[in-house]
Formats: structure tokens, C-alpha cells, sequence
């Protein structure tokens, strides 16, 4: 029997096809495979990658484009301010004082910062501790109405309700005076809940930016690179740090309909002048506009005992400076670590040494809410439990209303503080802020902010998660699969 002409034809059309789509197949596979062998550090994630891009035509490829490939070229942009900062004279770098002037075991940690950021510690620092929004907000509105000079603005959420108001008029009051603002909102931070806040402050011609905005070229390759830092500095001397966004539901003497706890800091010495440069190199990546010299940065005044540093992590070129910080912690610690965080998702080399800190003898207290705003990691958070109890950490469980602190102290001596969670989106995907500190008058203030979240919350123990029901104990084994990517 003869095949007609056009059968013959959709045949060779047909097999084109396979061919073409195999070749392109083998092609992208190709490419992950040599990106991710030359770019990956863990194994682990680099045979992950290369695996599923082979056995998942299209879609490894396209994963990886969109998970796997996290850093963003902006050294050129930190490079050109370093130079400009340092043509007008280090005036922090008067107040640095060697990692020896930290007493051992705690030296340790802060040699291991040192390294890792390339930074100083710099003496001379106050910090004070901000609880809710109750304290934080009047004291950073005050801040912003009694600025002369600047006031530079970074948040990753800033919702238009009756604290987003009280701020956009108090930057609108600050900007009337003569006082130069600029405002930095992450990009998808602020779609959390669609409120036209940037399109507002523009409006009002008030200097703002949307960091990464989504586009049709990078909405896959940057959709979780996210800008999470909270930063307010206002006139170069004063700064503001912490895990809180703008919104109402931090300030919960007033009653908000979805109550979030949180902790903030008002910083005041030279480490202020650290937080602007954070500031600065975001504003420049994002608008090309660079921040140095007055009305931006004032000449450090030293204001109180804590000796600290920042540490900016991101992927980029801070890739891992707050894992590694962690860890560093973690290994010095000799008698006491105390963590709260709202999400606890850390790696494997993480939980590891968590575990071995314990076993060494350290008090480990991990301070979780019982449910936080995001249930899928909730779910992933559970089956790391059971090596933790084991190892002898101590896990407690906060009742509502939601608790977005984030605390690290170890040994009464040493505190981060700052915008990182304990989770792979904080401490590979985020850009984020901490302040390293060192001062017992600092923790001993922190102590009883951790213990009343003990006090109120519920221990969590060995036979509790043994008697989760098996349909449950299966979902949280299946999501948390997915904790790299939460």
C-alpha cells in the first residue's frame, strides 16, 4: 500500500520535531549541567540540578533558571561607592577596635565575622531594643519629624493603612522642610497587598524606588531575590533596624484585625554610618543615583558601649555572610544559645551543628510561633524536630498572636540582630541587614523579651510529635521537601 504525499510529509515533520525537541533537550540540560558544575558549592545542590534537568525535559531547565540561579552582578555598583566613601575619608574606621578586644570564646565569632564581611567592629554604639510597633513607630516618626538633613527609607513591606499613612505624611512633612528623603520598597514585598503606596509617595514628589521590579526579562531568573532589609536613617546618626515592616499589625495596643509581634532597634554611634552604606548600594543598583558624603552621612559620634558591625548578606557577593556568622556563633557558644525566629527552615550543615552544640553541653533554645502567617512552613518546619529534641534542644511553641521576632544571643555576651530568619530564603535568596553586637548590658536587656515568649509558650516534646497522626506526619514529610525553595 503507497503513503500519500502528505502522510510522507507529516512523518518527516513529525520526526523533525522529536529531533528538534531532543536537541534542545540535551541542549539546555547541557547548559545546567556546566552552570551548575562550575557555579554550585554543595554537591548535593549541583547533582540535584543536573539530575533534574536531564530527567525533566523543559521544566528542569526552566526550575533551575528560575530557583537555581541566584546571584545578582552588583559588585561593580558596592565597587564605584567603596571608592567614593573612601576618597572622603573612613571617619567609622577611627572607632574600629581589633577582634582581640573581644574576650575569648566569643573572640572567635568575631574574628569569623571579620573575615567574612571584611569589616571592623566598631566601638561606640547604643542600642536599644524596640518591642511591637507600640515603641518602634513613635520613635521612628519622631526621628523622621526631627530630621534636618536626610532621611533614607528601606523596607520590604510597606502597606498603605494607618501606620503606612502616619509615615508617608511624616516623610511628606520631612521633604517640606527641605530635608532630602528617598524611599527603597521591595519590589514584591510591596504586592503582598496591592496599596499604590509607591505610586502615593511619587505622587507627593517624594524620591522612591520599587527594588527588582518584576519585568518580562528577569520576572523567572528574580522573582526570589527579594530585597528584606528594614533600614531607616535619618540625618546620617540615628538609624533604624530590625525584623519590622510598615503595617498596622505591629502596633498591637491598637487593636489591628491580624496582630503581628515583632522586634526593632534604634541604633545611634558609628555603625549607623554601615546601615547607610546598606542603604546607599541599594538605592544606587536600583536607580543609578549614588549617596555619599552630606546631607547622607554625618561624622560618627560615639553613644554608647556596644561594639558592633554589620553584616549584609545576599546573592551577590555577600552570598553566605550570615550562615556563616551562625555558624561561627554556634561553635563559640559555651554556655547558652537562644534563638527566635518565625520561620525554621536551616540547612543540613545548620541543624548539624545546632545539634552537636547541645551535645557539647550548650543550653539550645529555639523559640517558634506555634503557626505562623504561612502554613506550608509550618508543615516543612516539623520534621526537623525530632533530631533537635534528641541532640537536647529545647523547642518552644508561642501561642498567638504570630511572633516575626528574630533574635540570636549566645552566652549573655553576644546578640544578632537584624531582618535574617532561619530559613534557605533569608539566608540564600534575600538580600538582608543584621548587626552583630557584643554587650552584656544589651543582651541582659534581651533576656526578659525572650523570656516572657518562654514563659507564654508551649515546650514541645518527643512523644507529642510521636503521636502526630500518619496523614499528617506524610504532608510535612512531602513539603518539607521543598524547604530550599520556601
Amino acid at each position: 500500500m503507497e503513503t500519500s504525499l502528505p502522510s510522507l510529509l507529516l512523518q518527516l515533520l513529525h520526526g523533525f520535531a522529536l529531533w528538534l525537541l531532543s536537541s534542545v533537550h540535551i541542549a539546555l540540560a547541557i547548559a545546567v549541567t556546566l552552570h551548575a558544575l562550575m557555579k554550585k558549592d554543595e554537591v548535593h545542590a549541583a547533582v540535584g540540578w543536573i539530575g533534574l534537568a536531564w530527567l525533566a525535559p523543559f521544566g528542569g531547565a526552566l526550575a533551575y533558571w528560575l530557583l537555581g540561579i541566584n546571584r545578582i552582578g552588583r559588585t561593580g555598583v558596592a565597587l564605584g561607592l567603596r571608592k567614593a566613601w573612601q576618597s572622603e575619608g573612613d571617619l567609622a574606621e577611627v572607632f574600629a577596635v581589633p577582634d582581640e578586644a573581644v574576650d575569648a570564646p566569643l573572640g572567635g565569632v568575631a574574628r569569623v565575622a571579620r573575615q567574612v564581611t571584611g569589616k571592623p567592629l566598631l566601638a561606640g554604639n547604643r542600642v536599644v531594643p524596640l518591642p511591637d510597633g507600640d515603641t518602634a513607630y513613635p520613635a521612628m516618626l519622631a526621628a523622621i519629624d526631627a530630621a534636618e538633613l536626610s532621611v533614607t527609607l528601606l523596607t520590604y513591606i510597606f502597606h498603605n493603612d494607618a501606620v503606612g499613612e502616619a509615615f508617608v505624611q511624616a516623610l511628606t512633612r520631612a521633604q517640606a522642610r527641605g530635608v532630602e528623603v528617598r524611599v527603597l520598597i521591595d519590589a514584591v514585598g510591596s504586592r503582598y497587598r496591592p496599596t499604590g503606596v509607591l505610586r502615593r509617595l511619587k505622587a507627593l514628589g517624594i524620591p522612591c524606588a520599587a527594588f527588582l521590579p518584576p519585568s518580562f526579562t528577569r520576572v523567572l531568573s528574580h522573582v526570589n531575590l527579594r530585597n528584606h532589609r528594614k533600614i531607616l536613617v535619618v540625618d546620617g546618626a540615628v538609624g533604624f533596624t530590625g525584623g519590622m515592616n510598615i503595617s498596622a499589625n505591629h502596633w498591637i495596643s491598637r487593636q489591628p484585625a491580624t496582630p503581628v509581634h515583632c522586634l526593632h532597634f534604634e541604633v545611634r554611634g558609628p555603625v549607623v554610618t554601615d546601615m547607610q552604606r546598606a542603604f546607599a548600594t541599594d538605592w544606587a543598583f536600583t536607580t543609578g543615583e549614588r549617596l555619599h558624603g552630606a546631607p547622607w552621612f554625618a561624622p560618627p559620634q560615639p553613644s554608647g558601649s556596644v561594639l558592633a558591625r554589620g553584616v549584609t548578606d545576599g546573592p551577590d557577593a555577600d552570598m553566605d555572610h550570615m550562615r556563616q556568622v551562625i555558624l561561627g556563633a554556634l561553635a563559640a557558644a559555651r554556655q547558652r544559645v537562644r534563638i527566635v525566629t518565625p520561620y525554621f527552615l536551616p540547612d543540613e550543615v545548620v541543624l548539624s551543628t545546632l545539634q552537636t552544640t547541645a551535645l557539647r553541653g550548650v543550653a539550645v533554645d529555639i523559640v517558634l510561633p506555634v503557626r505562623s502567617n504561612l502554613p506550608l512552613l509550618d508543615w516543612a518546619m516539623r520534621p526537623q524536630f525530632d533530631e533537635l529534641l534528641a541532640a537536647g534542644c529545647r523547642i518552644y511553641l508561642t501561642p498567638a498572636p504570630f511572633d516575626h521576632a528574630k533574635l540570636l544571643v549566645v552566652d549573655g555576651a553576644w546578640a544578632l540582630i537584624g531582618s535574617t530568619n532561619w530559613d534557605a530564603r533569608s539566608l540564600r535568596l534575600n538580600f538582608e541587614y543584621n548587626l552583630e553586637c557584643h554587650d552584656t548590658e544589651l543582651v541582659r536587656a534581651l533576656g526578659p523579651l525572650i523570656d516572657t515568649r518562654i514563659a507564654h509558650a508551649t515546650p514541645l516534646d518527643a512523644a507529642t510529635l510521636a503521636g502526630q497522626r500518619l496523614p499528617a506526619r506524610l504532608r510535612n514529610r512531602a513539603v518539607w521537601l521543598l524547604s530550599p525553595y520556601l
